[in-house]
């Protein structure tokens, strides 16, 4: 069965999730593969653009390096990056056929969408000396915790998926942060509270934690200010570059402007045109960023939302550079009522109306999930 129709017949979401199934089917064919060395990334927000630094710099440096990230704009492909380049199709349609070989039917059929995967990416990766893997929903019991790691990174930590992480940022931190192992990295934290959750966790796993703050010397930030400039990247961006640049030197290497002039993950403040921005963000702390990188601009925001996102507070936020907003149709069931939308939107007293066409004399944003940005762009591709 190709990995595609494979993968049509699972759930992309689940209500419940099972912690036991994940080891276990890893457990069933661990044996065949020697793991290389995995640096695991968790947080809220800017985990893709801090990752694709890291990996991009170490791929560089000469290290066979992988970059597990999720979920995808327009491409599967995207979730499996190897030294430089999203995986061919032939690699991974070769990938899938020997991990489908391996596994029991009953286990890969068991196997959630992301579960399944992550196990691809793994066996993808066999050949990689370091891997760069990106959680997908928390970190204790993500599917990516389960592999033993070199290091553990935590970029901003806030509210987000609270049905599963609980509804305060005890809950979630705790959660996110139980995943470090033997030497962990935080980045800045939104709340202290993180910090302090922070040391306690690790003070119990005796893990060595190390903070930003202390990492972040003066030559990375003289060099991620003068690479910011170049590429254009936001303080939110280049916040992330230093975090990345931290991380590289706490593996041992030196964290040198030629290895880190590069562009973030496609997805991130990313400018498709002159005159569109495009940003996969989907919660208040990236709404927050995006509002200080417009402070003093109004633009015209491009916009839809999952039901389950605090879209009222992430449309308030965003309200002093918004001029109007522009709701695009998007097709999943996760997409919030129109009616609901709409009523935020007047309540905020913000200017509303569907998307149809652009018009090149304004300056646009658009943001939310990957699906809006999905559909965004194959509307743009679709016009051109």
């Amino acid at each position: 069965m190709s990995l595609d129709l494979f993968l049509s017949q699972k759930p992309l979401f689940y209500d419940v999730i099972d912690l036991e199934r994940f080891p276990n089917a890893f457990d069933r064919i661990a044996h065949h593969f020697k793991l290389p060395k995995i640096i695991h990334l968790v947080g809220t927000n800017g985990k893709g653009s801090t990752g694709r630094f890291l990996a991009t710099a170490l791929h560089r440096m000469g290290k066979k390096t992988g970059h597990y990230t999720s979920p995808h704009i327009l491409c599967f492909n995207e979730r499996i990056w190897i030294d430089g380049d999203d995986i061919s199709d032939d690699k991974l349609e070769g990938t899938h056929q020997k991990l489908y070989s391996l596994l029991p039917m009953d286990i890969s059929d068991s196997l959630s969408y992301f579960e399944y995967t992550t196990l691809l990416a793994l066996v993808a990766y066999e050949e990689c000396e370091y891997v760069v893997l990106e959680a997908g929903l928390g970190g204790e019991f993500d599917a990516t915790n389960v592999f033993d790691k070199v290091l553990s990174i935590f970029t901003p930590i806030d509210f987000d998926h609270s049905a599963f992480l609980g509804d305060t940022i005890a809950s979630i931190a705790g959660t996110k942060l139980r995943s470090m192992q033997t030497k962990a990295l935080i980045g800045k934290q939104p709340y202290i509270q993180t910090k302090i959750i922070a040391r306690q966790i690790a003070t119990q796993k005796s893990c060595t934690l190390l903070c930003s703050d202390g990492m972040i010397t003066e030559a990375i930030k003289e060099n991620a200010v003068t690479l910011a400039v170049k590429n254009r990247l936001s303080d939110y961006l280049r916040e992330n570059l230093e975090l990345a640049m931290a991380a590289f030197e706490i593996l041992g290497y030196e964290a040198t402007i030629e290895l880190f002039d590069q562009e973030a993950l496609f997805g991130r403040l990313t400018k498709i045109r002159e005159n569109i921005t495009l940003d996969v963000g989907h919660n208040a702390l990236a709404a927050k960023a995006i509002a200080e990188t417009f402070a003093g601009q109004k633009i015209t925001l491009v916009y839809n939302t999952y039901a389950d996102k605090e879209y009222r507070e992430i449309l308030s936020l965003l309200s002093p550079i918004v001029e109007k907003v522009e709701i695009i149709e998007v097709n999943e069931a996760r997409i919030v009522e129109r009616d609901f939308l709409e009523s935020a939107l007047r309540e905020l007293g913000i200017a509303y109306s569907m998307f149809e066409v652009l018009d090149e004399t304004r300056e646009y944003l658009v943001f939310g999930s990957f699906s809006v940005a999905e559909a965004f762009l194959k509307r743009l591709s679709h016009n051109n």
